[in-house]
């Protein structure tokens, strides 16, 4: 449990000294006495019940509780650094860019919301909104191109050095037009995919394997004229000029659906459904504006999650 006596003084005071290896030396960088930092070692230990510095011949040295906590104490120094420089650098705008790679389905459905949401925060802050196939935004995001993921949950042999906070489950559907012949009561609607050309995810997209075991789970082996594209727009336009269907997350065409500009065809998709949420890396420490549009994104998904 933290003690509430471990003041801010007490964490630099500690790190100083344990870095200079020096009372003196550390009281000099402070700019207080040595009585001072003497108290204030004192303090920290009556806080923490144990010691963490001891004389040794004419100096002093860490002991082993103090190598523990040391650890600790500077990480926390480093992250409150870090939080004062995001805070001063918004109010001056010199802070760069908040870079998101969401897939096609966050893009339509969570980040116009999310963004509506963090604009009223007046935080000033620029922001990048990329889109593309899975593997190249995680790429992107280990590489420090990106500072968040919003998506899919990529398989576990992908994730190493991410971590994933859960924020709702989405299923595939298969949409077309109004009007379509499949959509006629009685219509065997596997046994007829294959006189249409279908939309398919290609083959780098994180939903592909779960369209494919779906497929073949329901005696679909192959599809003679299919086109793999990640792009929503165009499956949008072809689909809704044409006797296409389209193979997509929900979330993609849940507002063309709502509208009545596309439909879904009757099938059960319920077991391609997987979880989508927000993957970064894990030794990222979040800046102030990406914590606030991470919380708006969370607040987006929540509200679009209840009509899911």
């Amino acid at each position: 449990m933290l003690d509430s006596r471990v003041k801010f003084r007490h964490l630099q005071t500690f790190v100083e000294v344990a870095r200079q290896k020096s009372v003196q030396k550390a009281a000099d960088l402070l700019h207080v006495s040595q009585p001072a930092v003497t108290k204030t070692i004192r303090e920290l230990e009556e806080a923490l019940g144990v010691a963490v510095l001891e004389r040794d011949g004419r100096g002093i040295r860490i002991t082993r509780y103090g190598e523990v906590f040391l650890r600790h104490a500077g990480a926390a120094l480093s992250a409150l650094r870090q939080g004062l420089d995001s805070v001063s650098q918004e109010r001056f705008g010199e802070a760069p860019p908040i870079r998101i790679g969401a897939l096609p389905t966050v893009s339509t459905h969570i980040m116009p919301r999310a963004m509506e949401l963090f604009l009223k925060e007046d935080t000033w802050s620029r922001i990048k909104v990329v889109t593309g196939e899975n593997a190249v935004l995680l790429e992107q995001l280990r590489v420090g191109d990106l500072d968040l993921v919003v998506g899919r949950l990529a398989a576990a042999d992908k994730m190493s050095g991410f971590s994933f906070e859960y924020l709702y489950s989405e299923q595939v559907v298969f949409v077309v037009r109004s009007g379509h012949p499949l959509l006629e009561a009685g219509r065997s609607l596997f046994s007829d995919l294959g006189r249409y050309t279908v939309l398919m995810p290609t083959r780098a997209s994180i939903i592909r394997p779960f369209v494919e075991s779906f497929l073949i789970a329901n005696g679909v082996a192959n599809l003679l004229s299919q086109i793999e594209t990640v792009s929503d727009s165009f499956g949008r336009a072809f689909v809704r000029s044409s006797d296409a269907i389209w193979i997509i997350s929900a979330g993609v065409v849940a507002s063309d659906i709502d509208d009545g500009l596309l439909k879904a065809l009757p099938i059960d998709t319920s077991e391609t459904k997987g979880p989508v949420g927000l993957t970064m890396r894990t030794d990222a420490i979040p800046s102030l504006p990406l914590s606030i549009l991470t919380q708006t994104i969370r607040q987006a998904a929540e509200e679009i999650s209840k009509r899911l």
